[in-house]
């Protein structure tokens, strides 16, 4: 039997990079798929793609309204809800404190929090009456470490991960699992659109962004290799699946290792100044003790 057989998921920001990833990876593990996004033709596409078992919801993530409906979609099409995962997500800008654009934090804010708490609200509705289900945010490591992100998204996903924690202390009582995923550094479209690169050509062409991962990875994470989209839709998988029915609360960091501090061979040589001059400072000192009259 396959892990996800006989499960229904909604996966948000689903027409590209980790969202279209995890559509595959679900459908090929038995699970019946909503894939929602604005982009109608780049959806549907996918959709039938992936046969009978996946269906496109147009849905803008920041319009409540649409997330109703876009859960209410996956319960006419396919009988239930198991598996929801708040992937929609916007770029991070970068600003000085002094010159934010509050205007946009609202926006990257609608999308990356106030959306996955929508997401869950009417997910939790369904899955409550059911007894069981799986509600999966997609974080990041922005939201846990500082300097790496925009103030806006980091601080967007910092109280999307808290949020997560909420959730799962609240409905676990009713049989729902409420887990986040942290990414680092994942090979996708999101950094090319960031430095101004129009959509499609940004999610068609993942390649520029892992050159650009590859240009610092061996200086910020002690994992060597470039995440790929399919690092994150395997953990998916877990979260999703009864494989993890004892896991709650959780924020799975999947990251090479950047969160958990600086690769060895990057400090080696601030370690080597730091106690040469240590050395040479104590040294200093010893040497003005005798020369004292």
């Amino acid at each position: 039997m396959l892990p996800l057989e006989g499960k229904v998921a909604v996966i948000t920001g689903g027409t590209s990079g980790i969202g279209a990833r995890t559509a595959q990876v679900f459908v090929a593990n038995g699970a019946k798929v909503v894939i929602a996004g604005r982009r109608q033709e780049r959806g549907e596409k996918l959709a039938q793609k992936l046969g009978d078992a996946a269906s496109f919801k147009r849905t803008d993530v920041s319009i409540e309204a649409d997330v109703k409906t876009m859960i209410d979609h996956a319960v006419d099409r396919f009988g239930r809800l198991d598996c929801l995962m708040n992937n929609a997500g916007r770029g991070s800008q970068f600003a000085t404190i002094a010159e934010v654009d509050l205007e946009q934090f609202d926006a990257v804010l609608a999308v990356h929090l106030r959306a996955v708490l929508a997401g869950m609200k009417y997910a939790a509705r369904v899955m409550a009456v059911q007894g069981t289900g799986s509600i999966i945010n997609v974080t990041s490591i922005n939201g846990i470490r500082a300097g790496l992100g925009g103030h806006y998204y980091s601080a967007a996903k910092a109280a999307s991960i808290h949020l997560t924690r909420c959730a799962a202390m609240e409905l676990g009582e009713k049989g729902i699992r409420v887990n986040s995923i942290s990414p680092g550094m994942i090979a996708t479209g999101a950094f090319g659109k960031n430095s101004g690169m129009r959509s499609e050509e940004a999610d068609d062409n993942p390649e520029y962004a892992e050159a650009a991962i590859r240009s610092v990875a061996d200086r910020w994470q002690p994992l060597q290799c470039v995440g790929h989209v399919n690092d994150i839709a395997e953990a998916a998988l877990f979260l999703a699946s009864d494989v993890s029915r004892f896991v709650t609360g959780h924020n799975l960091v999947v990251d090479g290792g950047i969160s958990a501090g600086w690769p060895i061979s990057a400090v080696r040589a601030d370690r080597e100044l730091f106690f040469r001059t240590l050395r040479v400072s104590r040294s200093a000192h010893t040497a003005s003790l005798y020369l004292k009259p």
